[in-house]
């Protein structure tokens, strides 16, 4: 296979972004990421953010549900939940019944809940929606809000990872790009593996290519092995469910065991990305929203719970909400803002940010009360120490929802 097909399959496959390429982006081995433990560059204090995106649109009013608000359930009769399914935050407010280890960590003032989360001139594509969110620009972008960190935190590709399939932008930068971990590879099938063997005379851009996608081959087999000499717990579901939507990994726990690894081994990283798909519930919501939040919930309250006392800062997002009123299918279609969760022993827990209204819509939709970026501004300079302002475009809002 000649260099510049191997490229465009590299591309293609999902394995490294094209932008990410040619930032300098490249996949390390989890042995690369652990090296870094105890190099001495890392303060005893500084936090570390995980980034968990839900890709394909998570319906935010049934996550977060205004039971109270008659004009909910008028909107969607047969998916809206009353006020003996949710589990209550207060008098109007109560999570998705799947969340109940949400609920305990909200109770236990680990958890905030952002509500009405969202841009100006919201876009309903997914792609477009998504690339928004990870590059915090409302122009098309070419750097990721975390990218543009690890540039001015020096480049390092390891301070931030991502537990993906590929790079995603938010964490390619403008001069850097962070380390692409994922839990498992596109291994195994015929003339595949030759795709990481060199080609005599290619460009430095293709022959960075490969080494990308031999790398990820030995990170699978090494993870593989990892996995493989873990005791196996008898009451642990047989496995996640595969759908993944427009995106995102499935596998959720596996990735966030992978970054409890790294915390615990004490590595330089600061800010991790992991996510799972599979939201865009267009039909027969409820009970699908129900598994994957179920998913959500198991995995992020375990990783909270094995990550109490340390400064570890879960922040859950994804592209946008739903449409107010359900469709005739018994789900939701692409809509507006949202609900950010921020999670943590650190975290200034409760509710933030104001319910936006059901009837005064926007087309439709959801009027957003909380830029998105501002809770970007809080993140970066309570948990990751940065001026948001040099990381943000000259963004002035903030919203701190860690720290004293």
């Amino acid at each position: 296979m000649d260099a510049l097909t191997r490229r465009k399959f590299l591309v293609a496959s999902g394995m490294v972004g094209a932008g990410a390429l040619a930032a300098g982006a490249t996949a390390y081995t989890l042995a690369d990421i652990l090296d870094t433990a105890g190099d001495g560059d890392r303060p005893a204090d500084a936090g570390t953010l995980v980034v968990v995106t839900l890709y394909g649109g998570n319906d935010g009013l049934n996550t977060v549900v205004p039971y109270a608000d008659r004009s909910y359930q008028d909107a969607r009769p047969d998916i809206a939940y009353d006020a003996g399914e949710v589990l209550r935050l207060d008098d109007s407010t109560g999570l998705n019944p799947a969340l109940k280890g949400f609920q305990r960590l909200f109770t236990e003032g680990r958890l905030a809940v952002v509500r009405g989360v969202g841009y100006p001139k919201p876009d309903r594509s997914h792609f477009r929606s998504m690339d928004i969110w990870q590059t915090a620009e409302m122009r098309p972008g070419t750097t990721g809000w975390l990218g543009r960190w690890l540039d001015t935190a020096g480049g390092d590709p390891r301070l931030a990872v991502s537990f993906e399939p590929a790079l995603p932008p938010l964490l390619a930068g403008a001069t850097s790009a962070g380390a692409a971990v994922p839990t498992n590879a596109r291994r195994g099938a015929k003339g595949v593996t030759g795709l990481g063997l060199p080609a005599a005379g290619e460009p430095a851009l293709q022959a960075r290519a490969a080494r990308c996608f031999a790398d990820l081959d030995s990170i699978d087999q090494m993870i593989t092995e990892v996995r493989d000499a873990q005791p196996t717990d008898p009451d642990a579901d047989e496995g996640d469910d595969p759908a993944t939507g427009t995106g995102g990994r499935a596998e959720l726990g596996a990735q966030l065991d992978l970054v409890a690894q790294c915390v615990e081994a004490g590595v330089a990283t600061r800010a991790f990305s992991v996510s799972l798909g599979g939201f865009d519930t267009h039909a027969d919501e409820k009970q699908l929203q129900e598994i994957l939040l179920a998913q959500v919930d198991k995995a992020v309250t375990g990783f909270v719970e094995r990550m109490a006392g340390r400064p570890v800062t879960v922040a859950v997002y994804s592209e946008f909400g739903r449409r107010v009123r359900a469709n005739a299918s018994d789900g939701t279609d692409h809509g507006t803002a949202s609900n950010v969760f921020v999670l943590g022993s650190g975290v200034r827990g409760g509710l933030h940010g104001e319910q936006p209204s059901l009837t005064d819509l926007d087309d439709g939709d959801l009027k957003y009360t909380v830029d998105f970026r501002d809770v970007y501004a809080g993140l970066l300079a309570d948990v990751l120490a940065t001026d948001p302002e040099r990381v943000l475009g000259g963004w002035t809002g903030k919203l701190s929802l860690t720290g004293s």
